[in-house]
């Protein structure tokens, strides 16, 4: 055999790769083909900190002993919800076709959005800049280089206004994927849809509004936990009194499986967090059947196809009987779970990008016979860019080739029964309810964020999955193994410098125009609510009206709140 040296590339992929930092030379030993296929052949690749044993090849009734299906499964549409929240599921209604789209200015998301819904999708999702996530206008100093090049730029209300050109908010439902500014990003879409005179009873859609997640795997926060605890329980008692048809929270468990945390991390972690905002909530006098029929769950959907569908099942199980037996609701919408599902991020590759298209429609699959409600596939050019309109287009289709034309809507829960699928829902299910268990005796999610628990968890299961593709333990095709050495051919979206010049442009106008004594006292008046602890909301809509800015009000509550850092030696 001979030995040679290359460069391995990085992976390069949007949602925080784990295939990347091999960075150094690395010795490749060439095979001859006959051993190459040996070794193939006999390769049992599968993901490390799996819960499926190995030494494991089928299932039979003993694997799932006194399994009672009338207490474990129901039926759908009934408690426990482990075969889906709808008793008719698909037969009825498909899920929505979600969407993830924003780059650049409002006006090219507004675009992006027509485009979009023209070729088939259901239903809007909004992916905004970092500046505007972490509470920065775009003429700010700190957002120069960053202006639109995640995600769309919305900072003012005239922003928003220009993304819903023409797009009447009471015939759709939209998805914001925003943290520690969501409850202004809200005051914006309420006051666009008051001038469109649109009822505030008509609104659907989600802010995502998980800022525990944050703290543990985006790292996207400005304020310390309680206050931002206390932000988001504003939003949920808000729009249980104005917005019933509206989601004040996505309890989000895709970025923390991004981050490189394991499937039952990923159920666990979630599901501990939306228990906390319950808490919160009831401790703020809310009554639990008042506001958990408006939560909502987003989870990953990665190549562990199996387990990703048990995991699903799980989370609906485990959801209703907390509900149900710890916080005491009364009506099923509070112990139904719903999801959005987004394919995984992190497993796509920047080498043979159109490997991506398979990777997605797997995953994609997977969240459909889970049970999900809306779903967002990724475009096969994310590793290297925000998606461009043929690859948006063809990551829509995925989602409708298993919508028509092919039998899986067809049926609920079709591998319910399974020995293999109800051994590992099962199992996903108790290995869940151990971390809980963990997490409750440091004092709960909050605690264990500030000693840094869950953030060490997954910092350990990223880099034993990292370890095992670089040891060729897990074999990930076109990174580890299939490699070429190729030139990328497919049309790459570039966000070009005259976006921002013209954002900071339409921003400066926007502040010179208004009445700035009427913006002053405004910011004033949610600045002495927030010293009074008064619910926010109203406060922040009355803001946005007067034409106070995004970054404006972010200020003026950090005089109140102050600012988060996580603490020194925490890893």
């Amino acid at each position: 055999m001979e030995e040679k040296t290359k460069e391995v590339k990085d992976c390069g992929c949007r949602g925080g790769s784990f295939y990347t930092s091999i960075s150094e030379k690395e010795t490749i030993v060439q095979e001859d083909l006959e051993q190459r296929i040996k070794r193939l052949s006999q390769k049992n690749s599968r993901f490390p900190c799996s819960i499926i044993p190995e030494d494991k090849a089928y299932y039979k009734e003993g694997d799932i002993k006194n399994f009672r299906p009338e207490e474990k499964l129901g039926e759908p549409g009934k408690y426990p919800f482990t075969r889906g929240v709808y008793e008719t599921m698909y037969r009825g209604r498909l899920w929505t076709m979600r969407m993830f789209s924003g780059f650049g200015t409002a006006e090219q998301t507004n675009q992006r959005f027509k485009f979009l819904l023209e070729h088939g999708q259901t239903g809007l999702s909004i992916a905004f800049d970092m500046p505007t996530l972490m509470g920065y206008d775009s003429d700010h100093p700190r957002s120069k280089g960053e202006v639109g090049k995640e995600g769309v730029a919305i900072c003012t209300l005239n922003n928003m206004r220009t993304l819903f050109k023409d797009i009447p908010l009471n015939k759709v439902s939209t998805s914001m994927t925003i943290n520690p500014t969501a409850f202004i990003l809200l005051a914006f879409y309420i006051a666009v849809a008051e001038e469109q005179g649109v009822p505030l009873e008509k609104l659907r859609g989600t802010i995502q509004n998980d800022i525990l997640k944050e703290y543990i795997a985006q790292k996207e926060f400005i304020f310390p936990p309680e206050p931002s605890i206390k932000l988001i329980i504003d939003t949920v008692e808000f729009c249980a009194k104005h917005i019933p048809k509206w989601h004040p929270i996505s309890i989000s468990g895709y970025h923390i499986r991004e981050a490189g945390s394991t499937a039952v991390q990923e159920l666990a972690f979630t599901l501990m967090d939306g228990f906390t905002y319950v808490k919160y909530a009831i401790e703020r006098g809310l009554d639990v059947d008042e506001f958990a029929p408006q939560l909502s769950f987003f989870f990953n959907s990665h190549m562990n196809f199996f387990e990703e569908i048990a995991k699903f099942r799980a989370a609906r199980r485990i959801w209703a009987r907390w509900m149900k037996e710890k916080f005491g609701a009364k009506k099923p919408e509070s112990c139904r779970l719903k999801f959005h599902t987004q394919t995984a991020g992190c497993s796509l590759t920047a080498q043979q990008p159109e490997n991506n298209i398979v990777r997605t429609a797997i995953e994609a699959l997977a969240a459909v016979l889970g049970g999900t409600q809306s779903l967002h596939t990724n475009s096969m050019d994310e590793a290297l860019a925000l998606p461009a309109e043929k690859a948006a287009k063809i990551a829509l289709r995925t989602q409708q080739i298993i919508a028509y034309e092919t039998d899986v809507p067809d049926v609920i829960d079709p591998l319910a029964g399974s020995y293999f699928i109800e051994y590992l829902t099962n199992k996903m299910e108790k290995e869940a309810e151990e971390i809980f268990k963990k997490i409750e005796e440091m004092g709960g999610m909050v605690e264990a964020i500030k000693k840094g628990w869950p953030q060490k968890e997954i910092s350990r299961s990223a880099y034993e999955f990292q370890k095992d593709v670089e040891d060729k333990k897990y074999l990930v095709v076109g990174i580890n193994e299939f490699a070429e050495d190729e030139k990328i051919e497919i049309p790459i979206l570039k966000i070009l410098p005259e976006i921002e010049e013209k954002q900071v442009r339409e921003v400066k106008e926007f502040k010179e125009e208004r009445d700035d004594i009427v913006a002053k006292n405004k910011l004033e008046e949610l600045r002495k609510a927030a010293e009074k602890n008064e619910n926010l909301m109203p406060y922040t809509i009355s803001a946005v009206k007067a034409h106070c800015t995004l970054g404006e009000i972010v200020e003026e509550l950090k005089k109140v709140y102050g600012t988060w850092q996580e603490p020194p030696n925490l890893y």
